[in-house]
């Protein structure tokens, strides 16, 4: 069960689950609470039944959820996203008793709470009722320890499993575009004298692409040049920005692409300038393309994931001046080796999550 199949790094992640999940051991039903720009409806595999609750809000689908699962009455209902998480736990009461009910966590929740309307209700509401999933799964150690500190959470009720990443995959959109095509300059001058960095994801507070659009600014490097892909609510915010600093000319805003990977394979860096992540699928992504990575020291799996990672870089701290300086100082020109990902094979991920699936399958 899942929101939405918007643009999104949680939405990609089930999309991906279901498409390889063993259709020998499971029978696969998505629930979708509303379709409304569903970008990825069409990568749902044909032999997963898809049920849209048609709610424009995961708290409208309520009356619908209870009678559908007492319909179906399936072995588990895995869940993921907040809202829906919550929901589902309050409701758990009211649904049968014989299901497992398993729940996958997307952010560090005690920093994500911070930013909705009464924090301190919702708070106490994760703290009275996420305690009712069988499981919790999180997606990298640090978020795992956040639920445990502040959500009173008893440790055996959690289990850490990554996101997985499909390189394979990746590697293959990747291979669509021509670099002068995606970064709009000139053939001749792709990889001669430009640094073409990209940068991915919803325009919002979190994401801190103020922080990196100021950054460029301090950097005062013209050949530096930004790609954003992503749409939301601060777009015009950010695009104010980069007129005021006078950065037209370094910076594009390209929208949403539904294959991001073109863009992320041909630049020179990724950039993430994130305040926090549960763990960000974009930076696996990245390393899948071979392209490094430079990150602020995000809270949550960003610095798991780069680690070790020769190439790499975490700026010092999570501001703007942190990303110019490790702008300004990264050595440009080297690409990742495919080993930083294999432990994030998609194949090693989804036998984690089946393991859990039919472990609960057959408490019942």
């Amino acid at each position: 069960m899942i929101p939405s199949l918007r643009a999104g790094g949680a939405e990609r992640v089930i999309v991906n689950l279901i498409r390889h999940l063993d259709r020998s051991k499971f029978i696969l039903v998505l629930v979708v609470v509303h379709m409304h720009a569903a970008v990825f409806a069409e990568d749902v595999p044909e032999d997963v039944q898809l049920i849209d609750l048609a709610c424009p809000r995961v708290r409208y689908g309520i009356l619908k959820i209870i009678p559908l699962l007492w319909r179906i009455k399936p072995k588990v209902v895995f869940s993921t996203l907040g809202h829906l998480n919550l929901l589902l736990a309050i409701l758990k009461p009211l649904l049968p008793k014989n299901i497992r009910y398993l729940c996958r966590e997307t952010t560090i929740l005690s920093q994500s709470l911070k930013t909705h309307p009464f924090p301190r209700f919702w708070l106490w509401a994760h703290r009275m009722f996420y305690d009712r999933f069988e499981t919790i799964v999180c997606q990298s150690s640090y978020m795992r320890e956040d639920l445990l500190a502040n959500f009173g959470l008893a440790k055996a009720k959690t289990v850490v499993i990554n996101n997985p990443v499909d390189r394979a995959r990746i590697l293959h959109l990747a291979s669509e575009n021509h670099a002068a095509e995606l970064f709009g300059v000139d053939d001749e001058n792709v990889g001669a004298g430009f640094i073409n960095l990209v940068a991915v994801g919803r325009l919002v507070e979190v994401k801190g692409f103020d922080l990196l659009i100021q950054a460029l600014g301090l950097v005062g490097n013209p050949a530096m040049h930004l790609t954003l892909l992503g749409e939301g609510p601060l777009k015009e915010k950010l695009q104010a920005l980069t007129h005021k600093l006078g950065l037209e000319r370094q910076i594009r805003f390209v929208g949403f692409q539904k294959n991001p990977y073109a863009y992320i394979a041909k630049a020179d860096a990724y950039v993430l300038s994130s305040r926090y992540e549960g763990f960000p699928n974009v930076v696996l992504e990245a390393l899948a393309c071979g392209t490094p990575v430079i990150a602020t020291p995000a809270l949550g799996g960003t610095k798991e994931i780069l680690d070790g990672v020769a190439g790499c870089v975490l700026a010092k701290k999570i501001s703007a001046e942190g990303l110019a300086e490790a702008l300004a100082n990264f050595v440009f020109g080297g690409r990742i080796s495919p080993e930083a990902v294999e432990p994030y094979a998609m194949e090693r991920i989804v036998n984690f999550y089946e393991q859990q699936f039919l472990c609960h399958a057959f408490q019942n």
